[in-house]
């Protein structure tokens, strides 16, 4: 889950409230604060509210929250006469488009760190990692409208971000670190995107890098925001960045695409609850009025009318599908901390299960020897499963009948391709990392109980990952032997085997450096996976 930086000083101008009070009673909306610096605090937010993906976003939670400032915001859109066309050809690469100007910005430091948090962390959370959703924000006085979207030839050639001459679009993703993280999304297609102005100068090549020219610096004033992707969330996403900009006082403008649809829309849905819904689900009984105030401190506009609450739902908030949505956010706003607790009317005595046992166990062995635990997703796909770890794709694997996404279509059968992913989203923290899971896989519509760690750092060896291995299975009093592996995720002649009464129950070793490239990692890792 994304967490967020908020600095103090940025966050109280933006809010109005001081820090101490806002640390203190945040939880109460339902994050977790990570850490608390001197500067700044660190919060993670769970990925159904990309709207508070930056300090924007949380400062106009928190005036609401607070009573501060309470109802819907309204966003004032007008038309920007900017055109931007899409070439047909580009339907069959990457054809959703949404786009919005926002003028009169006074970026500073902050305000820009924040702009390119919010677009990251929507890459991830919105857009699968930019596969079904991209961002790119631009310096519009350096462009001419209007704009076309169209599909190139992988030799044109352009400046890309960060780069100081022009390289051709084939070139960027196979030299690129934008390039070679993302250039899956378009390993497909012999065309690929890009986004040009009147004057033929290059403003992105959409989903992997914007170019050089259009960067955004602290004296830019007015941006052009594109966003591109495989689903209609382009406009969610959109809506996200824009109101966020308008809460530092930008003015936002609509974008004709293809002479007839005008974006950003940021005019709120209409729900309707029925207010003996909302007390079935929260366990008690709250007048209409006062369900009314508790959605207005959530952000919402709302007006009682008998036994039924007309919400209109501000088109920035993507998570709000059903009425249960609604009726979360009223008990959010009407204070977890004000739910008085009831015991029920039976009671048993619990004891742990014999499973929960032995993953304590564990547990503690491997906090002992100093690996940290985390707990990823159990639901994957077949590229981070078997792709992107040089593996076969399993026999048995237990795949979703109805995914939400192209990133949950299976019930993993191993654990260490999660940890990798976990080590990849980490990058940015310092070395050495050590982790750690016990928990389920399924292979063949079977659980079985596993553990499986990984660890980062230079001198990651063979040597280490065999004296954890040993240190296990030592304090599990487990007597094992080893033996030559052929696991293509390892490193030949550096991974073995773990054979327990003589049949295979793990496998160790120094992970192939294709396997860390693979998941955009830079230094040596060790892995094992072994069966509870």
């Amino acid at each position: 889950m994304p967490v967020i930086t908020l600095y103090y000083d940025d966050l109280e101008e933006l809010s109005g409230l001081d820090k101490d009070t806002i640390v203190q009673r945040i939880p109460m909306m339902g994050c977790d604060i990570e850490r608390i610096e001197d500067d700044h605090v660190d919060i993670e937010f769970f990925p159904n509210r990309p709207d508070l993906y930056s300090a924007e976003g949380v400062s106009r939670a928190v005036r609401g929250f607070f009573d501060i400032e309470t109802g819907l915001r309204n966003f004032s859109v007008i038309p920007s006469g900017i055109r931007i066309t899409k070439d047909k050809e580009i339907n069959r690469i990457r054809p959703y488009l949404a786009c919005a100007v926002v003028r009169g910005i006074r970026f500073n430091s902050r305000s820009i760190e924040s702009l390119m948090s919010l677009q990251e962390s929507l890459h991830w959370a919105v857009g699968r990692n930019r596969k079904k959703v991209s961002i790119g924000v631009h310096d519009l006085r350096k462009i001419r409208p209007p704009f076309r979207y169209i599909a190139q030839e992988p030799d044109f050639r352009f400046i890309p971000l960060d780069f100081a001459g022009p390289m051709t679009m084939r070139d960027i993703l196979e030299k690129h670190p934008k390039g070679i993280k993302f250039a899956h999304i378009l390993e497909r297609f012999d065309k690929y995107p890009l986004i040009l102005d009147s004057e033929d100068n290059v403003l992105s090549f959409p989903p992997i890098i914007n170019s050089e020219l259009t960067k955004v610096i602290e004296n830019t004033e007015d941006l052009f925001i594109e966003v591109t992707g495989l689903d209609p969330a382009v406009s969610f996403a959109l809506n996200i960045v824009a109101a966020s900009l308008a809460e530092r006082g930008g003015r936002i403008e609509s974008v004709t695409i293809n002479g007839k649809t005008e974006t950003p829309d940021l005019e709120p849905r209409r729900m309707k609850l029925k207010s003996k819904e909302a007390w079935a689900h929260l366990g008690f009984e709250l007048p209409g009025e006062e369900m009314v105030h508790c959605l207005e401190k959530m952000r919402y506009g709302a007006k009682a009318s008998g036994n039924m609450i007309e919400v209109s739902v501000p088109a920035y908030r993507s998570d709000i599908l059903h009425t249960w949505d609604l009726i979360e956010d009223i008990a959010i706003g009407y204070g977890f901390d004000r739910i008085v607790p009831e015991l029920p009317s039976t009671s048993t005595t619990g004891r742990a299960h014999q499973i929960s046992k032995q993953r304590d166990a564990v547990r503690e062995i491997m906090v002992g020897i100093g690996y940290f635990e985390v707990m990823p997703f159990t639901l994957t796909n077949d590229r981070v499963q078997f792709e992107m770890m040089r593996r076969d794709k399993a026999e048995g694997t237990t795949h979703i009948l109805y995914p939400i996404s192209e990133d949950h279509t299976i019930v993993r059968p191993a654990i260490l391709p999660n940890l990798l992913e976990i080590l990849s989203i980490n990058r940015h923290r310092e070395l050495p990392q050590r982790i750690f899971e016990v928990g389920e896989v399924v292979m063949k519509c079977r659980n079985e109980q596993r553990i499986g760690c990984a660890a980062i750092h230079p001198q990651a060896n063979f040597t280490e990952i065999q004296s954890v291995v040993d240190a296990v299975m030592r304090e599990r009093r487990m007597e094992y032997e080893v033996a030559e592996s052929g696991d293509p995720a390892f490193i030949a002649g550096r991974r073995a085997e773990i054979i327990i009464k003589g049949r295979k129950a793990g496998v160790f070793g120094e992970i192939h450096p294709e396997v860390i490239l693979n998941f955009g990692l830079e230094h040596p890792v060790i892995g094992f996976e072994i069966e509870l």
